[in-house]
């Protein structure tokens, strides 16, 4: 009998090395509140971007924030525990991973709010839910067209592309008054250098902990310059439950295949998650099942999500990490974790008081996480030969993915559909120029 099965059938509370059954709450809490602390700062992020993008109002942004708490929360209980699940077929990978809020995204809905709203966005990823559940339902055939050399030229584009958000916010917000003044850039460079710090000389909680632990030290630093203001603190519930189609649904095609795109990519960068997940911490590759199941859910659950105001989730790697790291795979330790982020987005003074966070610090606390995104598509492309010809796939891709995004005169002349879908988000050009270019050019062209 297998480890995970063992303490359920005996009776026993689980350990939390077993996959399955309850262990006692007193070893799941803690244990669970070290994936809330490493998550939350991420999931809420993209939300607060794309509600400045799109400058909604203090009530709005409440509302978007815990819808991506909310989402989360559901989204990563509907990937522990499948509610279909037979010897074949599982809806859900019911392997120990958790789902937020995706930077992946924010690009491209940036892009989106600028345009259109927030119900656009939301539109898109009903349409981007759809795509998942078809890379789910053909992943084997699929995944011949996403080898590492693609996927990770998408990723490291994607860190590329936020790096300009990250410097506005580090200098203040475009739309601050104060946007580019000494106390942003101090405030904003004090809370990068906690952060960098406790990442290279500490360990553990405080490793674990590094952007919470700086947002909150630059948080006080910035009330101490008079950049926090607590206003809409006060106006805010105590509990608030979700709001479905508060922001409406609204399908742009434009904007349907720049996030459909991204779905497609990120459907099959799940299944670098996955296995981590299963190799790093059950020395086994995940079964056919448990990838099909995740990314089925993945698209369904970003369905509903979307009816919920959340925005486009995705796996999380750094989740993965303390899962690879701990061997604690235990499924309720992680569903605790989803709850815990469930009752926070039932709080709009928690959501309020995350409004406050004044740019510069979330600029000094994120300028590393987009740095570690374009690091990680880099690892990814190194994963196969850089010869000739894969050089000139990611070269080629990211220069006019990042170019042409980059030069706004550049479509001009080009209808409005074609600027929104191209020359809005650098992602979509270097995914579609990386897939065209691995399928036309010969793989056995060799360096001289």
């Amino acid at each position: 009998m297998s480890k995970s099965n063992r303490s359920s059938s005996s009776g026993t509370q689980a350990s939390v090395f077993d996959l399955n059954g309850v262990p006692s709450f007193g070893k799941a809490f803690p244990l669970a509140l070290q994936h809330v602390v490493a998550m939350i700062v991420g999931c809420v992020t993209p939300a607060i971007i794309v509600a400045g993008v799109a400058n909604l109002n203090d009530t709005d942004r409440i509302i978007l924030i815990q819808a991506a708490l909310f989402v989360s929360a559901f989204s990563t209980l509907l990937q522990l525990f499948p509610f279909i699940r037979c010897k074949q077929f599982q809806l859900g990978s019911a392997l120990p991973v958790m789902l937020g809020i995706s930077f992946a995204y924010v690009p491209s809905m940036q892009a989106i709010a600028e345009s259109f709203d927030i119900g656009t966005i939301l539109g898109a990823q009903i349409v981007g839910g759809v795509v998942a559940i078809v890379v789910g339902i053909a992943v084997k055939k699929i995944r011949v067209l996403f080898p590492p050399i693609i996927t990770g030229t998408v990723v490291f584009t994607i860190g590329l592309s936020l790096y300009p958000t990250a410097i506005n916010y580090m200098a203040g917000g475009t739309s601050s008054p104060l946007y580019g003044s000494w106390k942003n850039w101090v405030v904003a460079l004090f809370t990068l250098a906690v952060v960098t710090g406790l990442n290279h000389f500490t360990k553990g909680f405080l490793k674990l902990a590094s952007i919470l632990v700086g947002i909150i030290a630059g948080y006080i630093m910035a009330a101490c310059f008079g950049l926090v203001d607590l206003s809409q603190l006060q106006s805010a519930g105590y509990f608030q439950l979700p709001q479905p189609l508060h922001f409406s649904i609204h399908f742009e095609p434009s904007a349907c295949i720049a996030i459909g795109t991204l779905f497609a990519i990120n459907s099959i960068q799940a299944i670098g998650d996955f296995s981590a997940t299963t190799i790093g911490s059950m020395n086994r590759e995940p079964e056919d099942r448990e990838l099909q199941g995740g990314i089925l859910m993945y698209g369904i659950s970003n369905i509903l999500g979307a009816l919920f105001a959340g925005l486009p989730t995705a796996t999380y790697s750094q989740n993965v990490g303390i899962v690879t790291t701990t061997k604690v795979i235990n499924r309720f330790v992680l569903g605790l974790a989803a709850v815990i982020l469930m009752i926070a987005g039932f709080v709009p003074k928690f959501s309020a008081l995350l409004t406050t966070i004044p740019q510069c610090v979330l600029g000094g606390a994120t300028i590393s996480v987009f740095a570690s995104i374009a690091m990680t598509g880099i690892k990814l492309i190194m994963r196969q030969k850089m010869n000739f010809r894969n050089t000139a796939i990611v070269g080629l891709s990211v220069a006019l993915g990042m170019g042409i995004t980059q030069a706004p005169g550049a479509l001009a002349t080009f209808p409005d559909w074609v600027t929104m879908i191209f020359g809005k988000s650098p992602v979509v050009v270097a995914t579609l120029t990386a897939i065209l270019l691995n399928v036309i050019l010969p793989k056995n062209e060799t360096e001289e």
